[in-house]
């Protein structure tokens, strides 16, 4: 089984949800790789997503590409004179997942984020055949965030697992509370992720001993 977590936004939670998720997977006894396929905004020798995955969810991890700008991938390739052979970048992500249980695919930015030329972060899904986790905040502007996301999903055929709502606060107010119910509408939820302070994804060190999710209230 293949996931491919995707966001509304960027620095909406994605690593530390698909972290999540391997390390359920792990517990559960299933053998589970992490790859993100392209990551941008970090020099050679640096942490990046898999590092951080790694050192939170205790599972295999694999990074294909890397490009210095925190930019788009099609972007950040362009401005140092690559191209991302999409063929070649599909191929790698099915072969290092051979032999594992469970593949958890984290994206770049949102659902339509270009990965080069025309290719998209959706059509990097569809082609592997992945379920769709889309994350998305708790916070006011939500709803028509991840309405929006689900719509470009559904409307491309691609399969959505269900959400998971990032940043869920400790004392939940009425925005949080209706709009959990309204994403629940939307699609399946299939976890609330608190806010970890002083977590930083691009610094593994600070990855919380206990991660889960939380149950909605």
């Amino acid at each position: 089984m293949i996931r491919f977590v995707t966001g509304t936004d960027t620095g909406v939670g994605k690593t530390l949800a698909a972290a999540v998720l391997c390390r359920m997977e792990r517990e559960a006894g299933r053998s589970i790789l992490y790859c993100k396929p392209v990551q941008t905004g970090l020099e050679p020798g640096e942490p990046g997503d898999a590092a951080f995955v790694a050192a939170a969810a205790g599972v295999a991890v694999v990074e294909c590409l890397r490009f210095p700008e925190p930019l788009a991938p099609a972007v950040a390739a362009e401005r140092v004179g690559e191209t991302i052979d999409v063929d070649g970048l599909l191929a790698d992500i099915e072969k290092a997942g051979d032999g594992f249980d469970r593949l958890v695919v984290e994206g770049a930015g949102g659902l339509l984020v270009p990965v080069w030329s025309d290719v998209t972060m959706a059509d990097l899904a569809d082609r592997l055949g992945a379920g769709l986790v889309v994350v998305t905040r708790p916070a006011l502007g939500t709803l028509n965030h991840t309405a929006l996301t689900l719509e470009a999903a559904r409307a491309r055929g691609l399969p959505v697992d269900g959400l998971v709502i990032s940043g869920w606060p400790s004392a939940p107010g009425v925005t949080e509370e209706t709009n959990l119910a309204r994403l629940a509408a939307m699609a399946p939820v299939l976890g609330l992720l608190p806010a970890y302070p002083g977590l930083d994804t691009a610094d593994p060190t600070t990855a919380p001993s206990e991660l889960a999710f939380v149950m909605a209230p």
